[in-house]
C-alpha cells in the first residue's frame, strides 16, 4: 500500500520509526513493533541512522512486509554511489515495498566508523530524480529496464524549525520539482515554528508528516539542542522534564509533552511522524492522548 493513497483520501497519515540492530537477529525487533506500533499505519526502517553500522534497512523492511506491516524504506546517499543507490531501488521493488523515505544522509566521521570513506556520488534532490528516472523506464545512465518499472511513493525530510526557515522552503522546493510526493519532518519541539512554516509550504501542495521525538530526559533535550541541526528545545520544556524525575524516567512526562505538540499541529499537517528511539512501548500511550 502506498501512503501516498491515503493522504489522497484526506486520512491523517501516523507513522512510527524502527532502528534495525547491530546483529542479524530481529525477532524481538518484530515482537515490538507487532505489539506497540498496531496503531500507525507505516513503519519507517532507518538507514544505519547517525552512521552507525546497523542490518541494513532493506532487510528489515522485508521482514516487516512479511509480517504484515506496511514498510517505508530509508535510503541514504552516505554509503552507496548510484548504481548501488538504483540496484537496491530494483531490489525493493521485487520485494514489494512500495513507501520510499529518500535522504543525504549524516556525515560517517559522526558514527562509530569515523574513519569510513563516505560516497555522496548523489545527494537527496538526485536521488528523487533517481527514483523518478527508474519509474520512467531507465536508468540514471539511460539505458533502458526490463519489463515493467517500477513505482513507488518518494517522500523526502524538512526541517520546519530551522535557523533558515527560506533555506528549508528552497530545499523543499527543489525536492518537489525532482519528485517527491509527501514529506516528514525533522522533530518538532516548537509548534509555533511548525505552524508559521507550514503556512508557506502549503504553497507546494504536498502532504507533510509532523516529526515528533518523546523527549526521554532535560539532558537529551539539551544534546539534542546542542548537537542536532533543526532541532530546538525551549527552556519551559527542559524545567518540564527535570520538575518530576521519576515520572520524567517513565516517560509519562514525555509522552504528555509529544502528546501537546501533535495537538497543536495537528490542524496544519496530513499526518505525523514518530521518532520513538527505543520507547516504541510508548507509542500506543501517546496516540491515545493525541486524540489519534
Amino acid at each position: 500500500m502506498k501512503i501516498t493513497e491515503l493522504f489522497e483520501r484526506g486520512e491523517f497519515v501516523v507513522s512510527a520509526e524502527v532502528g534495525p540492530p547491530k546483529g542479524f537477529h530481529v525477532e524481538h525487533m518484530l515482537e515490538d513493533a507487532k505489539k506497540y506500533l498496531s496503531g500507525v499505519t507505516a513503519v519507517n526502517v532507518t538507514d544505519n541512522q547517525s552512521s552507525v553500522m546497523r542490518l541494513g534497512s532493506l532487510a528489515v523492511s522485508k521482514a516487516l512486509l512479511d509480517q504484515g506491516m506496511t514498510p517505508i524504506y530509508q535510503l541514504t546517499c552516505r554509503d552507496r554511489n548510484r548504481i548501488a543507490l538504483q540496484s537496491d531501488l530494483l531490489s525493493a521493488a521485487m520485494f514489494g515495498i512500495e513507501n520510499l523515505l529518500l535522504l543525504t544522509g549524516d556525515h560517517t566521521k559522526l558514527g562509530d566508523h569515523p574513519q569510513a570513506k563516505p560516497v555522496f556520488d548523489l545527494d537527496s534532490v538526485s536521488l528523487i530524480h533517481a527514483v523518478k528516472q527508474l519509474e520512467s523506464g531507465r536508468d540514471l545512465g539511460g539505458n533502458e529496464l526490463v519489463g515493467e518499472p517500477p513505482k513507488f511513493a518518494k517522500g523526502a525530510v524538512v526541517s520546519p524549525c530551522s535557523d533558515s526557515v527560506d533555506a528549508q522552503l528552497a530545499k523543499m522546493e527543489r525536492k518537489v520539482r525532482a519528485g517527491a510526493e509527501y514529506f516528514q519532518t525533522q522533530a518538532v519541539f516548537e509548534p509555533e515554528k511548525f505552524i508559521k512554516f507550514m503556512e508557506k509550504a502549503k504553497q507546494f501542495g504536498k502532504p507533510v508528516q509532523v516529526g515528533i521525538i518523546i523527549p526521554k530526559s532535560a539532558g537529551m533535550a539539551k544534546f539534542m539542542n546542542n548537537n542536532v541541526a533543526g532541532i530546538h528545545v525551549p527552556d519551559e520544556m527542559i524545567e518540564e522534564l527535570k520538575k518530576d524525575k521519576e515520572k520524567t524516567k517513565a516517560g509519562i512526562t514525555g509522552v504528555e509533552i509529544a502528546a501537546r505538540i501533535i495537538k497543536e499541529c495537528r490542524p496544519y499537517c496530513q499526518g505525523v511522524h514518530i521518532m520513538a528511539l527505543g520507547w516504541e512501548d510508548k507509542v500506543p500511550e501517546l496516540l491515545k492522548q493525541a486524540g489519534i
